[in-house]
């Protein structure tokens, strides 16, 4: 119903920056929320950055000034602009859609992931 594709991984020196995008294609009757989430080697998943519809934004606070989310709802587009990356930044980066896709019933949907490895 929903497919979720990432791009814009990749290996990235510290102190650099990358632009993850996330296309999405399918349709819902609303959605709830878009979201970045990553998950390290032997980590669990943990969200990095929430965009809801109305537009309101939280990041997960070592990130916050660093990374920005945004979303280009003419191209059903999800943004990750992530600055001043860190060894730490290193994971699977995921992208999540939450939505209803009828009156009453609301699902996650998830994209493949894409690895952004930060390292010298």
């Amino acid at each position: 119903q929903v497919q979720l594709v990432e791009s814009g991984g990749g290996l990235v020196q510290p102190g650099g920056s990358l632009r993850l995008s996330c296309a999405a294609s399918g349709s819902l009757f609303r959605i709830i929320a878009t979201a970045w989430y990553r998950q390290a080697p032997g980590k669990e998943r943990e969200l990095v950055a929430r965009i809801t519809s109305g537009g309101s934004t939280d990041y997960l606070d070592s990130v916050k000034g660093r990374f920005t989310i945004s979303a280009d709802n003419s191209l059903n587009t999800l943004y990750l602009e992530m600055n001043n990356l860190k060894p730490e930044d290193s994971a699977v980066y995921y992208c999540n859609l939450r939505g209803y896709s009828d009156v009453a019933n609301w699902d996650d949907y998830w994209g493949q992931g894409t690895q952004v490895t930060v390292s010298s």
